[in-house]
């Protein structure tokens, strides 16, 4: 079994980049140009690198090189210590202004409603905790997550993550987000006592752009009720933008109950819920994070969050 220290010994980070290189152009002639490298140099190289770990990281073919499954997880490693070491440097630079600086992901319907407050948290401490907040759809969030370019995410999931990536992430429920449909005042259908998705089908329809999550519970909900999904009149990114639309008579939506407490236009009666039977599912909002060494920024984020 191959010890940390004999790593720590034979690997340096120009190794780890090298490996990044190889992974991103699949060839060891184009992983040299962007190295500057010539190509016994890169070779001599990679086969030092394979015989620290005591494995093949690549196979060999003739369109190029393949990571093995176990390259795979050595690759994922590098990049994960290569962001890290770009984070590192981040946070010294500013180590007398800021207490650390941590890399938040949210989908926009959270970083728009919960996320502000948990914000403040961090950085109204007397040295303040300095915060980059990418908002995004859960799946590239997740991946950015994996690739160590985020600290932790908050945001709502899909169950199976839970059964793939268990040895991958740490979910820590935080609530459940209810959604709720959304009309126009002026709506018929914000008037009436009882609406089934069958009556919705036939409705105009602003929705998130597909791919995404609030993009897929409106189609089970549909789905479910044995009724195709409309194809929305319009599509948006932003849930804020989205609530406009609705306000504005051009369609029927969805937003999540953290909306309908946080979101100006909604608290002045620009939307109305429709009641729906069955009413959407609720939806797990929860921190997650990396399983590995503890992480100093996520325990102040936790810290945030009142975990």
């Amino acid at each position: 079994m191959i010890e940390p220290d004999h790593l720590v010994a034979k690997l340096r980070f120009r190794h780890l980049r090298l490996l990044k290189e190889v992974q991103a152009t699949g060839s060891l002639r184009a992983a040299g140009q962007s190295l500057n490298l010539t190509q016994p140099a890169i070779s001599k190289a990679l086969t030092e690198i394979e015989s620290a770990f005591g494995f093949p990281l690549f196979v060999r073919t003739a369109r190029g090189l393949t990571p093995t499954d176990r390259g795979s997880v050595v690759l994922r490693g590098a990049t994960l210590l290569l962001e890290e070491l770009h984070h590192l440097r981040s946070e010294a630079v500013a180590v007398d202004r800021f207490m650390a600086q941590v890399r938040i992901g949210a989908p926009p319907f959270l970083a728009q409603t919960y996320m502000p407050g948990v914000v403040a948290k961090l950085v109204q401490q007397e040295l303040p905790v300095r915060v980059q907040l990418l908002e995004d759809r859960v799946p590239a969030l997740i991946d950015a997550l994996a690739r160590g370019e985020l600290d932790a995410l908050v945001t709502t999931f899909p169950v199976q993550m839970l059964e793939s990536d268990t040895d991958a992430f740490e979910y820590i429920k935080l609530f459940e987000a209810q959604f709720a449909v959304v009309a126009s005042p002026g709506h018929p259908l914000a008037r009436a006592r009882r609406v089934e998705w069958t009556r919705l089908s036939q409705e105009p329809w602003v929705m998130p752009v597909e791919g995404s999550m609030g993009r897929k519970l409106i189609e089970d909900c549909f789905t479910h009720a044995g009724v195709p999904v409309p194809v929305p009149v319009i599509e948006s990114t932003s849930p804020t933008t989205s609530v406009q639309f609705v306000g504005a008579g051009l369609g029927i939506g969805i937003v999540p109950d953290v909306a309908l407490l946080h979101h100006s236009a909604l608290r002045a009666g620009s939307v109305k819920q429709i009641r729906v039977v069955p009413e959407p599912p609720a939806s797990v909002v929860a921190l997650i994070v990396r399983k590995g060494p503890a992480n100093p920024r996520v325990a102040l984020l936790k810290e945030a969050l009142e975990l």
